[in-house]
């Protein structure tokens, strides 16, 4: 991948420089190489991506815990289809259920009519998870993926009923999701990132894990830790806080160099930068 480092506003009282970083595939490179080295899609087109806080799921690791099992039980009538995007037909009822989930949960058309069409027109899906109430017949609910079998599932936007929310419809279908992937013996489920103590829904499952800018940490105090230290005024970038050194890494540096995947390799008067997660 080639990396790109686009400039933040910096604070130059406090020697803060900020970068965005963004990754670019190149050829030979899948998209599940960029997520495994932290990334994420920054286009649809999953020819951009951006380094970022994200929660994944180590499904070699993962195993329902009673928590789990208690919401997969809540959703005890409800089947689920896995469906490639090619044979799933977006019709204008579906549509229109998925505008109306979107206008209730992020606000009336923060997503348009036209961003719905140009989601379910770009390859960052690739199949969905439908969810059924067998009761009924009716379709509920349907989660969006980007699917690279058998690395990873990426979760992406999940839309449902919202008269399910007793049931906990939206936990369910995320539960789901982990549980048939683990099945059918898939490495990761990508679950978005995780930027406030309200995305820690995330990271209820055994073998969660966390992208903290290095490396891929199960630590999950780690990330309190972070999240707690995101409210707070500083001056200082994280690996500056001496704190969460001596926390986490004994106060060394060198450990946290050495779980970096990422490197500069210079060639002939040239640089390439390599990464993994």
């Amino acid at each position: 991948m080639k990396l790109l480092f686009s400039e933040q506003k910096s604070d130059y009282d406090h020697y803060q420089f900020p970068y965005a970083i963004w990754a670019m595939p190149e050829p030979g490179e899948s998209p599940a190489d960029i997520f495994d080295a932290g990334f994420l899609p920054s286009s649809r087109n999953l020819d951009r991506f951006y380094l970022c806080r994200q929660v994944r799921v180590n499904l070699a690791r993962f195993k329902p815990s009673s928590e789990n099992r208690r919401i997969l039980r809540k959703g005890a009538g409800l089947e689920v289809r896995l469906v490639p995007r090619g044979e799933y037909d977006y019709t204008p009822e579906r549509r229109q259920f998925f505008k109306t989930y979107a206008d209730i949960k992020f606000g009336r058309d923060v997503m348009t009519f036209e961003r719905l069409d140009s989601l379910f027109a770009s390859p960052i899906i690739s199949h969905l998870l439908i969810f059924t109430d067998s009761e009924t017949g009716r379709e509920i609910g349907a989660a969006t993926l980007y699917v690279e079998a058998t690395r990873l599932a990426y979760y992406y936007y999940a839309f449902y009923d919202l008269n399910y929310y007793s049931r906990n419809l939206g936990m369910f279908m995320m539960t789901t999701a982990a549980a048939l992937f683990a099945e059918r013996g898939f490495k990761h489920l990508h679950l978005g990132t995780c930027y406030s103590s309200t995305a820690l829904y995330k990271t209820q499952f055994a073998g969660a894990e966390f992208f903290n800018g290095f490396r891929w940490s199960d630590d999950l105090n780690e990330l309190k830790f972070i999240l707690q230290r995101d409210q707070q005024v500083t001056h200082q970038h994280l690996l500056e806080t001496e704190a969460y050194r001596q926390e986490f890494y004994g106060g060394s540096l060198e450990r946290i160099t050495s779980a970096s995947g990422f490197r500069v390799e210079r060639k002939s008067g040239t640089s390439s930068s390599s990464g993994n997660g």
